[in-house]
């Protein structure tokens, strides 16, 4: 009927390029979690990152599952995270016997506080109950302000991962983020800046991270002839089909920062004078790729 066509929040946007190297997935008979648009992605995505080392996976809350368990957290172990954020961020912490422990939010990015992060490693440095790790959420596509987040991380020699699922495209002081701390994650999920129906990426300087992580997402199978699993491992893999298509929203990704950016400035032009309405605000330290445009209304709007 005229009129009732449905607007998506978050619909992706392909390149041409999906089908040729889908094409490719299917004509070399791979379309299982192995092939060379895998090993194509991670080579590409690293490349774009500016991080050596990356690992293809099959969403970002597998990646940030990986990570965390690398980062060497154990049942009962203590995660800092963003409170403002999507359930993903937190539910890999539950899945290795942690607890989320929330750290407020700033008003200038909506991202985590780093005064209140600092306040309270300060105060569970005097008590001896620091926490296993601090994830940092990059929300709705705007970087934290990362800098003294690392800080206070490395003052008290606690990993850093970086939940980067929302921001593949946003700078912070120019430097794209997943290369602060121990590991950087992304997500390829439908809604995502780019996508691969689904998906998800690990970055690290540390190759040793990667090659464990990599070793844990297939099962934890030995290198041997048969098949052994010395470790607990996960069926965590990405399919070649859905590197192909992630390649080929790759290759666009600058031209959907700018369309996102182009969105976010027309809300604003166009409702952002009115009483009681305001949007995210872009912190003076990074640039955001505007994933999703939120606006916040009072009450009596």
């Amino acid at each position: 009927m005229p009129g009732n066509d449905r607007i998506f929040l978050s619909p992706p946007h392909m390149s041409g390029l999906e089908m040729a190297f889908i094409r490719e997935a299917f004509e070399s008979n791979y379309i299982a979690p192995v092939g060379s648009q895998i090993d194509a992605l991670e080579e590409e995505f690293s490349r774009k990152i500016g991080v050596p080392y990356a690992a293809a996976v099959s969403s970002g809350t597998a990646a940030l599952h990986l990570a965390l368990r690398y980062a060497g957290i154990v049942p009962g172990d203590e995660v800092l995270c963003s409170t403002f954020t999507f359930v993903a961020s937190a539910n890999p912490i539950l899945y290795l016997g942690a607890r989320p422990v929330f750290v407020d939010s700033e008003e200038r990015s909506w991202n985590m506080d780093p005064n209140v992060l600092a306040d309270g490693l300060k105060k569970r440095a005097a008590t001896n109950r620091l926490p296993g790790a601090v994830v940092v959420v990059h929300l709705y596509g705007q970087i934290a302000d990362i800098d003294p987040i690392r800080e206070c991380c490395t003052r008290y020699s606690i990993p850093l991962i970086e939940d980067a699922a929302e921001a593949l495209g946003a700078t912070y002081k120019g430097q794209i983020p997943g290369a602060f701390g121990l590991a950087g994650i992304y997500s390829f999920n439908g809604n995502k800046i780019i996508t691969g129906s689904s998906g998800g990426m690990v970055v690290s300087d540390d190759r040793q991270l990667i090659d464990k992580i990599k070793f844990w997402a297939t099962q934890a199978r030995d290198p041997v002839a048969y098949y052994r699993h010395s470790e607990m491992g996960y069926n965590y893999r990405m399919s070649n089909v859905v590197a192909a298509i992630a390649r080929g929203q790759l290759s666009v990704l600058d031209d959907r920062v700018r369309r996102k950016r182009e969105i976010f400035s027309t809300y604003q032009a166009l409702l952002g004078d009115l009483p009681g309405v305001s949007f995210m605000p872009e912190a003076g330290y990074g640039r955001s790729n505007r994933w999703l445009t939120w606006p916040v209304c009072a009450c009596s709007v």
